[in-house]
């Protein structure tokens, strides 16, 4: 069973690209997340459907998955 108390480094927001599909992306980053790559659209015979990649930055001095880049 997954953890989902703490926040994800990853989220992947996808949705109708209308004002909700602002709202979350603006409330991820005014929790600490960033941008992540530029969004995507695309179209699904009615509306337009939009991703938005965000991640949240490792605190200072936390330690990175052996192997990884810092």
């Amino acid at each position: 069973m997954s953890d989902f108390t703490k926040p994800l480094g990853y989220r992947l927001i996808t949705g109708p690209d209308d004002a909700e599909f602002c709202a979350r992306v603006s409330a991820l980053l005014d929790q600490g997340y960033r941008l992540h790559g530029s969004p995507a659209l695309t179209f699904d015979g009615e509306r337009v459907i939009a991703a938005q990649a965000l991640v949240l930055p490792h605190t200072v001095g936390s330690e990175a998955p052996e192997g990884s880049a810092r």
